[in-house]
């Protein structure tokens, strides 16, 4: 399974990286800004993207809808320090496979994602 890790905090990236290390998983790209991960995506066909809201050049919730026009089936974990429902409800809405909130554990990256897998 391909995965593309999407945070404009090198931190965080490397950290959701790290985490996810028990699983199967090819890591095909990380990126900070939705433009770059939008070229990722075209280049790597990833199953499934974690992907920041607030990022410099284009938003996530914005990244993610260019997403799914390109890959209707991909998976998306939205991961964002904006804790509001509304911002959650308006992800999920928009395509959005899973939603957690900034800061978060292992063991909470780790269930989400656990989720998501099970539906692809």
């Amino acid at each position: 399974m391909k995965i593309l890790i999407v945070d404009d905090s090198e931190i965080i990236r490397e950290a959701i990286e790290s985490w996810l290390g028990k699983y199967n998983l090819l890591v095909v790209g990380k990126a900070g800004t939705g433009v770059k991960a939008i070229e990722l995506l075209k280049k790597t066909n990833p199953d499934i993207v974690t992907l920041d809201i607030t990022m410099p050049e284009m938003d996530g919730l914005s990244a993610m809808e260019q997403m799914l026009k390109i890959k209707p089936d991909l998976k998306i974990i939205v991961i964002s320090a904006l804790a509001a429902k509304e911002v959650a409800l308006s992800a999920i809405k928009r395509g959005a496979a899973s939603f957690l909130v900034k800061p978060f554990t292992q063991a909470e990256l780790q269930e989400v994602f656990e989720e998501v897998m099970e539906e692809i």
